[in-house]
């Protein structure tokens, strides 16, 4: 790869990383717009909509970035023993963290 090509792709990465993180906000912002909404059957899915914008936009960015599916996996895994263990609030009131940790088990 000559110079001329590496300087276009690392334009490219850079353009792709701003773009992924106005996508984030976009849904972000479209999350906060439904919620004010209130939860019913016809907003629950522009929530769900919302909600795997945010996952997917969240992984794309960390690999553009550098970062790996499985580094962010093994983070998000090790966040969730953690709360298990310091008897997070959502954990304590909700039993999420429990609830997710069998989910992603699961899903391997």
């Amino acid at each position: 790869m000559g110079f001329y090509d590496r300087d276009i792709d690392i334009t490219r990465n850079i353009k792709i990383i701003e773009w992924l993180k106005s996508e984030l906000l976009t849904d972000l912002a479209d999350l906060n717009k439904a919620l004010v909404n209130g939860i019913r059957e016809e907003v629950h899915e522009s929530v769900t909509e919302s909600l795997s914008n945010i996952i997917l936009e969240a992984y794309l960015l960390g690999r553009r970035l550098g970062i790996n599916y499985s580094a962010i996996e093994n983070r998000i895994h090790r966040k969730i023993k953690l709360g298990l263990v310091e008897e997070h609030d959502i954990e304590k009131y909700y039993g999420d963290l429990t609830e997710l940790s069998k989910h992603l088990k699961s899903v391997r």
